[in-house]
């Protein structure tokens, strides 16, 4: 039975403030467009209870099991996931029904310095390969220290004096009204953000056609065109959520500019490339770029850094 049957939508969600802030944001807009009720139901997914950094876990799915589980046994309606935890493997069970516009895709320093202005040996603390590789390539002489935990828990460490800063989404950082901490964006030039960073996902069953119809008011097609590009890219390279791979495209209405990285752990060696192409052709885009991107050496460095 469709869920447009049933009432009120069910909305699943992580049950940290920035999941439910993010969730709630989309209950609101469907409802304004749709005039359909929504209410959150939290769901406690693996990601959220293990303790080991996720590079030990493989990054990928950690945070979006246990939602999807649940859509498929019909204890939540949809889901909304930051897209870039979502797997990039095909789940025929589900269906991304939309892809809301994007908030600010790039990475943000918080504390009160800006990177260059931090002494040598200042502490940066931060859970991800990818921002550690490109880190170092600006400020090779810092220490990057691995660090879990929701957003006040990481900025925290700041007030604490065990971290001079730490590097978080833009995105999830304007989201919970944080964004005032910010000591520095970074431009795309010096780091390239996570495929998808700054984008939801809403997740329905692929069963419910319904649904399906009634989520896509909130699709973006531009963000759409530009994730796709980018996630193509993190596909082909079979790289997980936790490997050091950044990507970003934009796509203005006629063309998609794509440029992915993929960056050394001690940011001694990269491999960055370009491409543009048609809104339409995403997909190849990202495919035919990360196969340049391993012609000339990115899957060594990817291998280095699985070691």
């Amino acid at each position: 039975m469709s869920a447009l049957r049933s009432g009120t939508l069910r909305l699943g969600t992580r049950k940290s403030l920035m999941a439910t802030t993010q969730s709630r944001k989309v209950a609101e807009a469907l409802t304004a467009l749709t005039g359909r009720p929504v209410e959150l139901v939290g769901v406690t997914t693996f990601g959220d209870v293990t303790k080991a950094q996720l590079t030990q876990l493989g990054g990928t799915g950690v945070f979006v099991s246990e939602l999807r589980a649940k859509l498929v046994e019909g204890e939540i309606d949809f889901a909304v996931h930051s897209l870039k935890d979502l797997p990039t493997a095909v789940d025929e069970r589900v269906t991304i029904a939309a892809i809301p516009p994007r908030d600010d895709p790039r990475d943000a320093l918080v504390g009160s310095h800006k990177l260059a202005d931090l002494p040598p040996g200042a502490r940066i603390g931060t859970g991800s390969p990818r921002r550690v590789a490109q880190l170092r390539v600006l400020r090779p002489e810092l220490a990057y220290v691995p660090i879990r935990g929701n957003a006040d828990t990481r900025i925290g460490k700041i007030a604490k004096g065990e971290l001079d800063g730490v590097v978080l989404a833009s995105a999830g950082l304007g989201r919970l009204g944080r964004d005032g901490e910010v000591a520095q964006l970074f431009d795309f030039d010096e780091m390239l953000p996570a495929p998808g960073q700054g984008a939801l996902a809403v997740e329905c069953a692929s069963a419910d056609q319904e649904l399906i119809e009634l989520l896509r008011v909130l699709d973006d097609a531009r963000t759409r065109a530009a994730v796709t590009a980018e996630r193509s890219v993190l596909a082909a390279l079979e790289a997980g959520c936790a490997a050091p791979v950044g990507a970003y495209a934009v796509d203005d209405g006629h063309i998609i500019n794509l440029t992915a990285a993929v960056v050394a752990i001690d940011g001694s060696r990269a491999v960055r490339k370009s491409t543009s192409g048609p809104p339409e052709a995403g997909m190849d885009l990202g495919r035919e770029l990360a196969a340049a991107m391993i012609a000339e050496g990115a899957g060594t460095l990817m291998g280095e850094q699985a070691h």
